[in-house]
This record gives C-alpha cells, sequence and structure tokens, in this order.
C-alpha cells in the first residue's frame, strides 16, 4: 500500500539519502560481468533440468531395455540342441497344430507343409475353425515322435490322415503322408454352425440324393517362409508330380505326390490334377491366396460318367506375390470318393541308407507297427487295461493322450510388450518357443499356466520331451525374471489373437504351473538339465516374491487387475488364470490373494528340493515354505468365519449389480448413445473377505498345505461334497450354487466363466490332493478317500461320455447337465482325465 500511495504522490515515509544512493546503484545499467553470471546461472539451471529430463528418459529406456533383454544365465536349452543332428526324432512333426493337418521343422525359417480339401459346392478346409462346424477332428494315435492317425468328419467326408518317420541322415530323416476320403452318412449334433464362404457357381448345381456322390478337392502344398529354394517337377504341364528344394536346416529334398488309388488297394483312381505356383504373402494368408486362385472353368471327366465342372486354383491367373516372404507350390487333386492319396519326403542326405520308398505296403506295414507299439506303450505307462477300462475307454484315452501330442507346436518371433510409463509397445527378443497348446482351433499358442497342466501328462508319457518343453519356456525369462503369461510369436500365431489380448503387460504375473511338472520330473531328471534350469528358477521365483509382494508379510496381490471398474460385476484377475472367479469388488493394494500364497509355497517347495538335489544352498526355501505353509498364519490371513472357508481379502462389497444405463444426449436434439450394462455399487466397500466360495477357497488343499489333522480340513470337504456348494454328478463346480456371483455375467458380452463351470485341472488337484489324504495319517483319512472315488468317477464318466457323444474334449463342463462348453476341441489340461484314470498322480 505505501508503495501504491508514493505513485500517487502521497505522505508515504521520505527516502533517506543513503537508501537513495543504494537504488540508484541498484538501477544503473550492469556491465559485462554480471550479464555473463546471469547467462551462466540460467544455462546451469536449464543443463539441470535438462540432465533431469535425461535421466529420466534414461531411466525408462533402461527399464525397457530390461524388459526386453533375455537372461543372462546360460540358456535351460543348450545352443543347437533342437537341430536336426541332436535331436533328429524331433526336428520334423505336426508343429502346426492351428492347421487339420500339417508338418514342419524345429527352425525359425521352417519348410512348411499342409493340407487343404474342399468339397465341391461346399467350404475351403484349412485352419482349424469353430465356426467350420465339422463333426469331429482328433488325433486318435500320436506318439509325439514318430506317427500319427488322424479323423475328420465334415459332413458325410470322412478324412483320415497319416503320417510315419523314419531316421536317417543328418536333416531329421525321411516322412510320408497318406490321405484316406470316404463319404458315408452325416451323424452330426443338429444345429452347429458351419461358417465360412462357400464357393458356388451356376456350373456347380447341387448333386441330388440319387446322383454321384460330390467331387473332392485335395490340396497338398509347400511353402518356404523367406529362405530356401523350391523347383516344381511338372507331368503334361498340369500334373505337380514332385517338389525338389534346398534349405539350410535341410540340405536338398524330394517331395514326392504319388497317384491316388481306390480305398484299401493299389488300383489307379482317376482324378483331375491342377497346380499353383505362387510367391507367398505370408504364411498366414495361405487359405486366401489359394481361396482367390479358384476358378470353376474346369472340367471333371472320368470314363463313362457325366462331364462335371468344379474349382480348382488357376495356374494362369495366380495372384502376384513378394517373392521374398517366400514360395508356395500347390498339388490339387480331384476325385470322387473313396480314394487315397500318398505324399512322400525324402531328405537328400538319407538316400545312402535308404531300403526304399515308404509308400504303398511298406507304408502300412510301417503304420500298423507304430500303431501296435503305441497301444503296448501305453498300456505300460497307464495300465488302464488292468485297471478294467473297456476298449472304447482305453482308445478315448489314447484320444486324449494323442490330441495334447498332436498340439505340440514350434512358434518362432517376438511379443509386443507394454512397458509401464510408455505409450508405444516395445517388441521382445527374437525367440523360438515348443509347446503344447490348449486348444488347436481357439487357442494355438503357447499359454504359461495351462502349460504346467500339459507337462503334467506329456511328462508322464514322455519325460525327454517335456524336459525340452520346460527349458523353450523358461528361455523365455527376460532379465528381471519375468515370463510373459501369453506367447504370440509369428504372423500364423498372431493372425488368431484378437488385438487387445496381443500385448503383454510387464507387470503381469500367471501361476508358476510348471512347477508342478517339474516336481514330477525332479527324482528322474538328469543333472546338468536341472543345474541349468536352476538360476532360471531361482530369478523367476524372485520375480515373483518381488513384484507380487501383498500389503502385508508373507501375503501376496496378483498385478494386472482391471482398471475400468465400472464395465465389470466384478473386475477380472486375469493374472491369476481364473479370469472372471469374484475377487474384492473395487481393486486396490490392500488385497490378499489366497491362490498366489499358495502358488509361492508350493515354488519354495520345488525349489528346495531342487536346491537340496543340487547340492546348493536350500536352508532359504526351506525357511520359506515353512512360513507360508504354517497353517495358524494361514488361517489368520485367509481364513473367514462368515464364510466358513479360506478366501480372499479386499476392499469389497457384497452388493454390486449390473444394470443398464442410457446417458444424455451430447448436445439439444441429438439421439441418445445406445445404452450401457454398468456396475451399481449399492453398499460401500469396506476392508473385509470375499464371501465366494470356490476353487480360490480349495487352494491350501489343492495344493496341500494343510496339515491332515488340520481342524479346517473338515469345512473344505464338507463344501466339496455339498450339492449346495461345490459338488455335482458331474465334478466340482468352480462357484457355489450359493454364491451372488453364481454363472452371472460379467459384462454384457462377457458370459460366465470360473463361475460355475467344471474345469478339469482343478478337479484333477482335488483328485491329488484326496488321493494324498486318504494316504496320510489323520482323522479325515476315510472322508477323503471315499470323496476322492466319488469324484473320480463322476469327472472320467462325465468326459468320456461328452467325447462320446460330441467327439471333443471341451474348455469345461457345465454343473447341471456336464454337456461340454467353451471351445474345442481343449485337449490342453482337459487331457488330464488320462491320469486321472491311471490314478497318476
Amino acid at each position: 500500500m505505501a508503495g501504491e500511495r508514493r505513485r500517487r504522490g502521497g505522505d508515504g515515509p521520505r527516502e533517506r539519502p543513503r537508501e537513495r544512493g543504494a537504488r540508484r546503484e541498484r538501477e544503473r545499467p550492469r556491465g559485462p560481468g554480471r550479464g555473463r553470471a546471469a547467462l551462466l546461472a540460467g544455462a546451469a539451471a536449464a543443463l539441470a533440468l535438462g540432465l533431469a529430463a535425461a535421466a529420466a528418459e534414461w531411466s525408462r529406456w533402461s527399464a525397457a531395455a530390461r524388459l526386453v533383454t533375455p537372461h543372462p544365465a546360460a540358456p535351460a536349452l543348450p545352443p543347437g540342441s533342437a537341430g536336426p543332428r541332436a535331436a533328429p526324432r524331433l526336428f520334423w512333426g505336426t508343429y502346426r497344430p492351428h492347421v487339420y493337418f500339417g508338418m514342419k521343422t524345429r527352425s525359425p525359417r521352417a519348410l512348411v507343409t499342409g493340407l487343404m480339401w474342399l468339397q465341391q459346392g461346399g467350404q475351403l478346409r484349412h485352419g482349424c475353425e469353430q465356426s467350420d462346424g465339422l463333426e469331429r477332428y482328433g488325433w486318435l494315435m500320436h506318439d509325439g515322435e514318430n506317427f500319427g492317425v488322424q479323423e475328420i468328419r465334415d459332413g458325410g467326408l470322412v478324412l483320415r490322415t497319416e503320417f510315419v518317420k523314419r531316421p536317417g541322415g543328418e536333416h531329421g530323416g525321411d516322412w510320408s503322408w497318406r490321405v484316406t476320403a470316404r463319404t458315408e452318412v452325416s451323424t452330426g449334433r443338429a444345429g452347429e454352425p458351419r461358417g465360412g464362404a462357400v464357393l458356388t457357381a451356376a456350373a456347380l448345381p447341387p448333386q441330388s440324393a440319387g446322383g454321384p456322390v460330390p467331387l473332392l478337392s485335395l490340396f497338398f502344398y509347400v511353402a518356404t517362409d523367406g529362405q530356401g529354394t523350391l523347383q516344381p517337377q511338372l507331368e503334361n504341364g498340369t500334373r505337380l508330380t514332385a517338389v525338389t528344394g534346398t534349405t539350410e536346416e535341410l540340405g536338398s529334398f524330394t517331395l514326392t505326390f504319388l497317384p491316388p488309388t481306390a480305398e484299401g488297394g493299389e488300383d489307379p483312381k482317376h482324378a483331375s490334377y491342377n497346380y499353383l505356383d505362387a510367391a507367398s504373402p505370408g504364411l498366414h494368408r495361405l487359405t486366401e491366396l489359394v481361396r482367390s486362385s479358384l476358378s470353376s472353368r474346369f472340367v471333371f471327366s472320368a470314363p463313362g460318367q457325366q462331364r462335371r465342372r468344379f474349382f480348382a486354383v488357376d495356374a494362369v491367373r495366380g495372384p502376384p506375390g513378394d517373392p521374398s516372404r517366400g514360395r508356395l507350390l500347390l498339388h490339387q487333386v480331384t476325385l470322387e470318393p473313396p480314394g487315397t492319396l500318398e505324399v512322400t519326403f525324402e531328405s537328400g542326405s538319407a538316400a545312402a541308407g535308404r531300403p526304399g520308398r515308404l509308400a504303398g505296403r511298406v507304408l502300412s506295414a510301417e503304420l500298423s507297427r507304430h500303431a501296435a507299439a503305441f497301444k503296448r506303450r501305453f498300456e505300460e505307462t497307464f495300465g488302464l487295461g488292468r485297471k478294467g477300462f473297456a476298449p472304447p475307454q482305453q482308445r478315448f484315452a489314447q484320444a486324449a493322450l494323442s490330441e495334447l501330442l498332436g498340439g505340440v507346436g514350434y512358434f518362432h518371433g517376438r511379443s509386443l510388450v507394454q512397458v509401464p510409463g510408455q505409450e508405444q509397445p516395445v517388441p521382445g527378443p527374437e525367440a523360438a518357443l515348443f509347446t503344447a497348446v490348449p486348444s488347436r482351433s481357439f487357442f494355438p499358442r503357447g499359454f504359461l499356466w495351462d502349460e504346467g497342466f500339459h507337462q503334467l501328462l506329456l511328462g508322464r508319457w514322455a519325460p525327454a520331451l517335456s524336459r525340452d518343453i520346460v527349458a523353450h519356456w523358461l528361455d523365455l525369462m527376460n532379465a528381471e525374471g519375468w515370463i510373459p503369461r501369453e506367447q504370440i510369436l509369428g504372423e500364423e500365431a498372431r493372425a488368431k489373437v484378437p488385438p487387445e489380448f496381443v500385448l503383454q503387460h510387464s507387470e503381469v504375473a500367471n501361476p508358476p504351473s510348471l512347477l508342478l511338472a517339474l516336481e514330477r520330473l525332479l527324482p528322474d531328471a538328469p543333472q546338468p538339465f536341472l543345474r541349468r534350469l536352476f538360476p532360471r528358477l531361482r530369478a523367476w521365483y524372485d520375480w515373483l516374491n518381488r513384484t507380487q509382494a501383498g500389503p502385508l508379510p508373507l501375503t501376496f496381490r496378483w498385478r494386472g487387475r482391471d482398471a475400468q471398474h465400472e464395465r465389470f460385476l466384478n473386475p477380472k484377475t486375469l493374472a491369476s488364470g481364473l479370469d472372471d472367479y469374484p475377487r474384492a469388488s473395487h481393486p486396490s493394494p490392500q488385497e490378499r490373494h489366497l491362490d498366489l500364497r499358495c502358488w509361492m509355497a508350493l515354488g519354495a517347495r520345488v525349489l528346495a528340493a531342487l536346491a537340496e538335489r543340487l547340492g546348493e544352498p536350500a536352508g532359504p526355501y526351506r525357511e520359506a515354505e515353512r512360513a507360508l505353509s504354517d497353517n495358524a498364519l494361514l488361517d489368520e490371513l485367509h481364513w473367514a468365519p462368515e464364510l466358513g472357508a479360506f478366501a480372499d481379502y479386499g476392499n469389497h462389497s457384497a452388493a454390486v449389480g449390473l444394470r443398464w444405463r442410457t446417458a444424455a444426449p451430447a448436445a439439444p436434439g441429438q439421439p441418445p448413445p445406445a445404452p450401457q450394462l454398468l456396475r451399481e455399487v449399492r453398499e460401500p466397500p469396506r476392508p473385509r473377505f470375499v464371501g465366494a466360495l470356490g476353487y480360490v477357497s480349495l487352494f491350501p488343499l489343492l495344493l496341500q498345505l494343510l496339515r491332515p489333522d488340520s481342524p479346517r480340513l473338515p469345512a473344505l470337504l464338507d463344501a466339496m461334497r455339498s450339492e449346495r456348494q461345490l459338488w455335482t454328478p458331474f465334478g466340482l463346480r468352480s462357484l457355489a450354487r450359493d454364491s451372488p456371483f453364481y454363472l452371472q455375467r460379467n459384462t454384457e458380452h462377457d458370459p460366465p466363466y470360473w463361475r460355475g463351470h467344471i474345469w478339469v485341472n482343478i478337479n484333477y488337484l482335488a483328485l491329488r490332493a484326496l488321493h494324498g489324504y486318504a494316504a496320510a495319517e489323520g482323522p479325515q483319512r476315510e472322508r477323503a478317500a471315499e470323496l476322492y472315488r466319488e469324484l473320480r468317477h463322476n469327472l472320467v464318466s462325465n468326459v468320456y461320455q461328452q467325447h462320446r457323444d460330441s467327439g471333443f474334449l471341451w474348455e469345461h463342463y457345465s454343473d447341471s447337465t456336464g454337456r461340454g462348453h467353451g471351445c474345442r476341441p481343449f485337449a490342453g489340461w482337459t487331457a488330464l482325465v488320462v491320469l486321472a484314470m491311471a490314478e497318476d498322480y
């Protein structure tokens, strides 16, 4: 105010002479020295800001770099050990589980072979799709190495695909295919979807009931993926009789397409031939390439029959492509079923010791020999005949194991990783993965927590194969000790994944179920293998311990729960593997997740046993195991008296629901936006146990952390046997029937998933645990044995019956009817029914 008065000439205090002098000195123009100092100070400030920004950027870049940097430990899989010389019997295989029939090598730039077919006037078949509506398809026998037999039923068409490998040379040896086609009356389930574009034309009228059998075209192809050369061998300019070629991993080879014969004999079969030679647009677009090459200008003219038009690839107008991506050569055979076709692959390096071509009677003899060996080995391994299972049940179990083995694939590429604090995802390191897949039609890629269950069965059948797969998975680990939960490597794999699931989030874990398989492999695994695994398993366990720690000591919390709370009845927890299983309604750092604590106890137990086997310090792991298995502390942190069971803890409201809401129009006169189904919270959340009795509640029993004399064991057994809660005639349901979340949709578009359906993997863990408690001294021994017998009978009977009726193993099963639900075929962990039949835990 005084300054304001002075400017107006008011009566404020007068300025004294010394003050006036000091003011004039301050107001005098500055000299060069003072200006330089000010500039230097400004520059220093700017530099400091720049350095801080650079440091922050460096920190972000460094964090991102570590997330996509492979772990520095020696590889679990020694370099070269998957190649044709080190592992010749596994070099070639049916490692393209997403197609109905195809083979490739375990190499980054593989030579790819496959089969397509077209019932004239129908749909071109190639990749496994649920929308195809096939009545059934799957491997009846597959030993994971040398041979396989598959049956495909497509309407009235029955295709039998068979392959046999023969060792020799330095590049994985030879192999032969046989495809047998016949027709019969369709017995498929009514109402199955039959999707896809149907190829029709005026020139291709529908066949009458009494007319000739519809023509069938079989397409056999070979394609390179960016390296190698292919050379077609033509006869009469229209028939592709053979393909010769070379690749880096295979050396020279010849692929021969033998003329068709009548079914079950060697008599020649009349056929029309077409071929296609085109640049490959990428392996994920081969179906599109072939479909776009089809023309109806061709005529089938068998002796003594009416001339018929049919669709065939037209070499004259083959589509252009990018030669640098590879080359496709395709051989089309059109005939009237029944008929048999054979394809032989002969490695140039195996020529010297080859006894003769693997075809005709020689191929038949080899197929019979391998089939007999497979059946003997199956009985020696699982003993189902000795246990009294009838031949149809034994064939079912053989098919379940075979479909899992036939679903083993080899993938190569880069994951896309979303790094916290960065807008754009970054590509992960180039990686290879040899893995089983959950479902050939819907999930033909690697899933971390599924794979542990797969290896429980595969490790029993082929321990060396299982060790190979486990090593591949652990070699995906980054420098932090993180393994992405879903593996989408390569264009073919990515083409099957919705965009929202392609990105892998670096803070998201997955249950370390591989430890279940490793615990079974430990006693007989070679020490060098275990020594290579140990640093990576230790890093994985440490990463989980560090990044998924809970709010209190010895508690754990899954990261990555869905952030859009208002969209979900209960925000999902994909990291846990139990996607929509009810957790705390309002995600927060205060959550304590029971299942993750139990997985960490298993991890400590396996790491301790592994360390002791290798002579490494095991004390810290044994101490962690004791602490995480402490039943009193488990009670304190996770026993919910009001639920009478173990439970998660968090910020939870029991009064939530979904309600349709319509937002106000964006502007006057504009129509309102579409209504949305959003969550309504009718009671504020508070810290409490989550009232959801189900699979999570059973985890202390499932992973056998509870002592046989635990006072909590009777309550869990009661819940398991209660029809009001978890018991059904078909297996244990995932969520109690009296839960408010039972069979409730999570969003408008998300039907219930882990909210009542029966899942075989958790039922297998329940059987394993009950079997263990029945064998241990304790007051619940007889009760556990009784539950074990009933549950095993219910589960095995239903999965067998559903396979008999539908032709498929399913993702999960209805708790009210037992009928299969979700995707199919789902060999994956549903094939664990084989171990339940064998009582192999």
